[in-house]
């Protein structure tokens, strides 16, 4: 962050607390499922916030968006109510999804967040339909698709970028590198030189960023937000950071050496902002603030999803599609 001292204050004190609302969300869930009010697996971003705000930080509210399981950070960043969050990983009524798609399949189309997903790169291809679709329309909107460095090694990965390519479509892929894929290092089963090159290799731009350093990913956003904007195609953002906890939430991430991790907790994206805003003439006092602000917030929240009623038991019955009886339609 050697721009520090040029940073616009009031700006970046507002992606601060956002990272800090993202890091208080999830330790809050975390906190939940421990005292068993959340079912499934949760998997934490803790560590990774930078990306989530850099990115989103940079989208109009009508673009859209695709996620991962891992996909608290990017729902909130976009600009999801936190306690219909909150209420869909309780499974409460006022979910997101009415408390049916828990912490993997968060969803809100009313600010372009078409899905969380738990197929490790199923997103990517969804993201280049929903890119095509706007170019068909002649829309001014654009897509952004985060995905994990493990998904680059399946299919859909090859598939949707060379769509995207084909087509010129307006998405922006984002490949939010915590070097694992679940509990394996990603370059342990990765041929060749990963996400930019393959990207490139299909005619794809591709830059390599910091992704612990939320003033580098937002620069790199907000300049391939604007070519792809502008009719420039797809590109992809490669951002490198890590994951502070393990795979899920009760992962212990024994596969990882202690140090590493200790190490990685001094590159922690929110401390590194915090320490730019200080140069920039924040004190103290106000960083404090917007971290207690963060976590009395979201403590509220999970109490208020608590307290929401369960969903009504005929709920069940919506949502669910219904072709009708096959022999009324074939004769």
């Amino acid at each position: 962050m050697d721009n520090a001292h040029n940073l616009d204050r009031e700006r970046f004190a507002a992606v601060l607390a956002l990272m800090h609302r993202i890091r208080a969300f999830e330790e809050a869930a975390i906190a939940a499922q421990k005292d068993g009010l959340v079912l499934g697996a949760i998997h934490p971003s803790i560590g990774q916030e930078a990306v989530a705000a850099g990115v989103c930080g940079n989208l109009q509210p009508a673009d859209l968006m695709l996620s991962t399981h891992r996909g608290h950070g990017h729902t909130l960043a976009k600009g999801a109510d936190p306690l219909a969050m909150m209420r869909e990983l309780f499974g409460r009524a006022g979910g997101t999804c009415g408390g049916k798609g828990g912490s993997m399949h968060i969803a809100d189309f009313g600010v372009g967040m078409l899905g969380a997903n738990g197929v490790v790169g199923a997103n990517i291809p969804i993201a280049t339909g929903a890119a095509h679709g706007l170019k068909l329309q002649g829309s001014n909107q654009i897509v952004a698709c985060i995905f994990g460095d493990g998904a680059i090694n399946r299919g859909p990965f090859l598939e949707g970028l060379n769509w995207a390519r084909v087509f010129d479509l307006p998405v922006m892929f984002v490949c939010e590198d915590n070097g694992f894929s679940a509990t394996t290092r990603t370059h342990d089963m990765t041929g060749g030189a990963g996400a930019s090159a393959r990207a490139e290799s299909l005619g794809i731009p591709a830059v390599e960023v910091d992704g612990n350093d939320v003033l580098a990913v937002d620069a790199a956003a907000r300049t391939a937000i604007a070519d792809i904007r502008a009719g420039k195609g797809p590109m992809l953002l490669h951002c490198r950071t890590y994951r502070i906890t393990g795979h899920t939430a009760v992962d212990p991430a024994t596969y990882r050496p202690a140090e590493e991790v200790e190490a990685q907790r001094g590159n922690c994206p929110i401390n590194r902002l915090g320490t730019a805003l200080a140069l920039a003439g924040m004190d103290k006092a106000e960083l404090q603030e917007v971290h207690e602000r963060a976590v009395q917030e979201m403590d509220g929240i999970a109490a208020q999803a608590q307290a929401t009623d369960w969903p009504d038991p005929l709920a069940a019955f919506t949502d669910v599609q219904d072709m009708g009886d096959p022999r009324e339609r074939a004769f």
